[in-house]
């Protein structure tokens, strides 16, 4: 989706990695995946957007299920995704269906995948309807502004020149959700901190930062 954003390139691990969730998405009845943001095709820093997505080992995926998977390059650019959270970031909207989870747990299931963002509503919510293995749980990680889509990480694959993440906290996190939502409804539970002005993405890069020759590459046209 969002051709023009001209953000969908990545690792071959990822490319590999989609097209399996796309068909474990037509499993779960539906006819494949919408695809937002994964990486610019030489990677590096975006002028606007993510802080992330610079090494094409993440990407985006819509909540909305297909209707068609021959969406002209216009209707690609128009066509927006739906939330499946409710405005007041409390509930799951009509929106979610059998198929998300699904296929959330078929990602956070692969090998490959470090993390899966998800809205804490999300997370509380697949806590609460796992009745089996909930080993998977684990890899999905709350984070606010992914109602209308989740996000994968890989982990950094072998012979590639990039750093694992540590590990996700022990246990499932469906408490730390919880406690999310919680700090939504009732926000005066949070002790407000300053913000970081130094604060980093682990995976951002600055322009200024890369060698020469990167420079070079990431602002070519």
């Amino acid at each position: 989706m969002r051709l023009s954003r001209n953000r969908n390139w990545g690792h071959p691990q990822m490319i590999d990695f989609l097209v399996g969730l796309s068909g474990a998405a037509q499993k779960a009845g539906w006819r494949g995946l919408y695809i937002g943001d994964i990486s610019q095709s030489r990677g590096g820093p975006m002028v606007t957007g993510h802080a992330s997505h610079q090494m094409g080992l993440d990407a985006d995926i819509w909540m909305l299920p297909p209707s068609s998977l021959t969406l002209s390059r216009q209707q690609r650019e128009n066509l927006s995704s739906v939330s499946v959270v409710n405005k007041a970031g409390t509930q799951l909207t009509n929106y979610w269906n059998p198929g998300h989870m699904s296929i959330i747990r078929a990602a956070a299931s692969d090998r490959r995948v470090e993390r899966v963002f998800v809205d804490p509503v999300v997370k509380v919510a697949m806590c609460n309807m796992e009745t089996g293995n909930r080993n998977w749980l684990r890899k999905v990680r709350p984070i606010n502004n992914h109602d209308y889509h989740f996000h994968v990480r890989l982990a950094c694959p072998a012979g590639s020149v990039c750093q694992q993440q540590d590990a996700p906290p022990a246990g499932d996190g469906c408490a730390e959700a919880a406690e999310w939502i919680e700090n939504r409804v009732n926000p005066s539970r949070v002790k407000p901190t300053p913000p970081d002005p130094n604060y980093r993405h682990p995976r951002s890069f600055r322009l200024s930062e890369m060698p020469a020759q990167c420079q070079t590459v990431a602002t070519a046209r």
